[in-house]
């Protein structure tokens, strides 16, 4: 049976999604619970693959000043092995399929224009890539992991 998250489990996940070192007490007095009972549910929601706990860190703080997000057109019948290459490529931080005429969209960060460059002629290398459509981040106003 799939696990339900319900409005206890919402509101760990949003506090956790603000600060992913709040103490599970901090938790349990916000949500007027006992600290048992948020990490049961913690505990829950990392084995049902529901939360991930990470460190995120900030690409500009150790100087991966420059990105862009690129659309990738491939050939017929090459996606998968296309993926499978970007998947390799260090400086490609996401990666997923769209609707339209480009059925892959990547985002990289990187130190400099220059190496915005030289990953799109890495790119230009991958057999399957027909087209390469890349647009430069110029600034970023919004950059969160609340979803709930």
């Amino acid at each position: 049976m799939e696990y339900q998250i319900d409005d206890l489990d919402r509101g760990i996940i949003r506090i956790l999604s603000k600060d992913g070192r709040i103490a599970f007490s901090e938790i349990a007095n916000q949500l007027n619970v006992t600290e048992k009972t948020i990490r049961l549910r913690y505990k829950n929601l990392v084995q049902n693959e529901i939360i991930e706990v990470v460190g995120v860190v900030n690409p500009i703080a150790i100087g991966l000043k420059a990105g862009a997000i690129i659309q990738i057109r491939t050939t017929q019948g090459s996606i998968e092995s296309v993926m499978e290459k970007l998947k390799t490529m260090k400086e490609i931080r996401f990666i997923t399929m769209t609707s339209g005429p480009y059925t892959l969209l990547i985002q990289i960060n990187v130190q400099s224009q220059e190496d915005i460059r030289q990953s799109i002629l890495k790119l230009d290398q991958i057999e399957g890539i027909v087209d390469i459509n890349t647009i430069i981040q110029l600034e970023n106003y919004k950059n969160t992991f609340e979803y709930i």
